[in-house]
């Protein structure tokens, strides 16, 4: 059995209590709600008759992560029932699901770290990273299963919804799509999907009203698209120690994010170098991605890729405006501060 690392269980609290914001008693239901699902969670990855296999499918459960997602079902159920049956459970379903789509994405990536260890891939290889990813995958949809009908229907929305983000990036823009519209296209599938999706099932296990459901999906959709670009953002401004995977990731990978995205498209002559090294493809060697990434701390792109990022929080925020006045309300709109602190 591995032990969740100090360093996540440090960060983890620490986002508890910033959230909780000296509520004593959302703060303990949030902290024992994360605590039963990090040992369901680590039961249900490690869980398989062979070892061998137990280490593949356990390895980057073990790893830690700020378990957002979870945080996310939690304070869903808070507009409910959060002591009622199954909400925990699902709060393992949507980690699972997590978990598994970053085994896909290494692999897209070539990623050979992922919270600060190696990532699958890159210790066991492609082929066992994918099917230990679909093992999760699968595994989710069993738990999904024992919640009954609602939970199964989002289980498979979002699983769908994250395959189809996925190939929509590989394939690219349509003739004629404009970029960015696409980019969101796409994370809305990759990312935003998943977060919605938490607080949906968090709310419906708990017995939450269907408006209040759906002003939740709407809050993690918009809440999701600005994580994304949060995440964009750091790749290229935080170091390898703050992210726990490669600084200028991306970049190696060839990925088209945001910043990318807005730098390729200026073209003043200030963005002239920045713009013609990244025609040239992913910047696989490093000394191309330190070029890059200098290049990138002088290019417009940062902040404009950041001003859109705060507009998707201010529609999240905007999303929660008729809900009931509860300690949870508060933490989702601290959540949005968060993000955008994450960038800062």
């Amino acid at each position: 059995m591995y032990e969740v690392p100090l360093s996540a269980r440090v960060r983890r609290a620490a986002l508890v209590r910033r959230l909780a914001l000296k509520d004593p008693g959302l703060e303990v239901r949030l902290r024992n709600g994360l605590d039963a699902a990090e040992k369901q969670l680590l039961a249900h990855a490690e869980s398989a008759e062979d070892p061998r296999i137990s280490t593949l499918t356990g390895h980057l459960a073990a790893a830690g992560g700020k378990r957002v997602r979870p945080l996310l079902v939690l304070l869903g159920a808070e507009f409910g029932d959060p002591w009622r049956h199954g909400v925990t459970q699902a709060a393992v379903i949507a980690e699972l699901v997590h978990v598994s789509s970053l085994y896909h994405d290494d692999v897209m990536d070539n990623a050979a770290t992922r919270h600060g260890v190696s990532s699958v891939n890159a210790r066991w290889g492609e082929r066992l990273a994918v099917l230990a990813g679909d093992l999760l995958l699968a595994k989710a949809a069993r738990l999904a299963a024992e919640l009954g009908p609602a939970a199964i229907s989002l289980n498979a929305e979002v699983a769908g919804a994250l395959v189809a983000g996925q190939l929509c990036e590989l394939i690219g823009p349509g003739p004629g799509e404009d970029a960015i519209s696409h980019y969101f296209q796409v994370i809305s599938g990759k990312t935003a999907a998943l977060l919605a999706m938490s607080l949906r099932t968090g709310a419906q296990q708990a017995g939450a009203p269907e408006p209040v459901v759906r002003s939740l999906g709407q809050y993690g959709e918009e809440l999701g698209l600005a994580f994304q670009i949060a995440d964009d953002l750091l790749d290229l401004k935080a170091s390898t120690e703050q992210m726990g995977k490669e600084q200028g990731r991306d970049l190696a990978a060839g990925v088209t994010s945001l910043p990318v995205l807005l730098a390729l498209a200026d073209t003043t002559p200030r963005g002239a170098a920045l713009r013609e090294l990244l025609s040239a493809g992913p910047a696989a060697d490093p000394a191309q991605q330190r070029l890059a990434l200098r290049l990138f701390r002088r290019s417009p792109a940062l902040a404009e890729a950041e001003a859109m990022m705060h507009q998707r929080l201010d529609r999240a925020r905007a999303a929660l405006s008729d809900l009931p006045p509860l300690p949870a309300l508060r933490a989702l709109n601290l959540l949005c501060d968060y993000v955008a602190d994450q960038t800062g």
